[in-house]
């Protein structure tokens, strides 16, 4: 091959591989390479929120008041704060409790009751409430929750601690024109001498001047002046006195005739708690003997 025709063979060469080694850039060298951040690895969904944790007693269900005198301690009355406090209130708030009611408490003037009930001034009346034939026409009454029986109360070392007939041929006192004046009539009209006084406080005054053998009157009022200096002498004696017809059937919370609901869930409440123990711890807190 010839010098003439060895060059004709590079020229044709070059031309047949020049465009496509222009087509390629030069890489850059290494130290002007740029390198882009590696993506950032995706992250794992967020977990869906927990809910809150429930509270360990359940909201009320509802709000009720439940209204007072707090003028019959220990029954009722009103403690160093000002607030209706006592046997009955602790009965009220445990019945508050097991119908999931938030109650709130007031003292009220024994006259404003039964209107304020009327008025929806408030719900519920625990308030040594006497069940009557009058106080069931105007209100929705709630099963008896304590009776404090009739009793009969004579100087200590007396011999009447047994049945009632032991007081035959005997002077009692009571006060006029109660229950238990009733109750003396229909008894001991014949068979015993009976003194009326305007209140029981009198005709315990008679007692402890020794002018009667024995007062006739409620349990828990005469076991409670007996604790008392000037009741020091006596004590409460004989059987316990129940009698529907004479002196009732005992006392019940009070709420308005439309109120079947709530007036049910008391009833069950009051039942439940004696059923179980509980209305037992709460009267022996304030009484040696039961009320109901």
């Amino acid at each position: 091959m010839t010098w003439k025709t060895l060059w004709a063979v590079i020229v044709a060469l070059a031309a047949t591989l020049g465009p496509a080694t222009a087509q390629q850039p030069a890489s850059p060298p290494p130290s002007q390479q740029q390198h882009k951040p590696a993506a950032p690895a995706a992250r794992p969904p967020a977990p869906p929120p927990r809910p809150g944790a429930k509270p360990i007693f359940p909201p009320p269900a509802f709000k009720i008041t439940v209204a007072t005198e707090g003028a019959y301690p220990p029954f009722n009355y009103l403690d160093r704060k000002g607030l209706p406090a006592g046997f009955e209130l602790e009965i009220a708030q445990e019945a508050c409790q097991r119908i999931k009611a938030e109650c709130e408490f007031a003292a009220f003037k024994w006259d404003e009751l039964i209107p304020g009930l009327l008025d929806r001034k408030f719900d519920v009346i625990m308030s040594s409430l006497e069940i009557t034939s009058e106080r069931r026409k105007r209100l929705g009454l709630s099963r008896r929750y304590y009776l404090s029986p009739g009793a009969f109360i004579a100087a200590k070392g007396a011999p009447f601690d047994g049945p009632p007939s032991l007081l035959r041929n005997k002077r009692l006192g009571v006060q006029k024109d109660s229950t238990h004046a009733d109750w003396l009539d229909k008894s001991f009209r014949r068979s015993a001498t009976i003194k009326r006084y305007a209140t029981v406080t009198e005709a315990l005054e008679a007692l402890s001047q020794e002018e009667v053998d024995a007062v006739f009157g409620d349990k828990v009022q005469l076991w409670l002046w007996s604790q008392k200096p000037a009741g020091n002498c006596c004590e409460v004696v004989g059987q316990d006195i129940k009698d529907n017809q004479t002196l009732g059937v005992g006392v019940a919370a009070g709420l308005r005739k439309e109120d079947v609901k709530l007036r049910d869930s008391l009833n069950k409440a009051f039942g439940d708690m004696i059923a179980d123990g509980t209305y037992k711890k709460i009267n022996e807190k304030y009484f040696p003997f039961a009320l109901n």
